[in-house]
């Protein structure tokens, strides 16, 4: 591209190849842009993913999301259970020791 600046008579030095230069890039990001909006791919993505979020429905499978979140709340739940028996293992141990014999 410089070469066909200079033969234009634009001095080599000047900011004139990289405006340019960048206003390629910006009508072809713009073009590339305008195609994936207008594109069907869109559609077909959104639709491919509505016929296996039905399939898998009906196979009583979860989303790893779903899973992911249930697994967190199960491990808190856990970790609570814990902390709730050492604390009555805890509670019984001082009953038994302060009981008169």
């Amino acid at each position: 591209m410089g070469g066909a600046l200079r033969e234009c008579g634009a001095p080599v030095g000047d900011t004139l190849p990289y405006m340019v230069e960048k206003r390629l890039y910006e009508e072809l990001t713009e073009r590339i842009g305008e195609a994936l909006r207008n594109s069907p791919a869109q559609d077909v993505e959104r639709n491919l993913r509505a016929v296996l979020a039905a399939w898998l429905d009906r196979l009583d499978l979860v989303l790893r999301e779903d899973f992911e979140v249930q697994k967190k709340l199960l491990e808190r739940a856990q970790a609570k259970l814990a902390e709730l028996e050492r604390r009555i293992a805890e509670l019984e141990s001082r009953g038994q020791s302060q009981r008169p014999r």
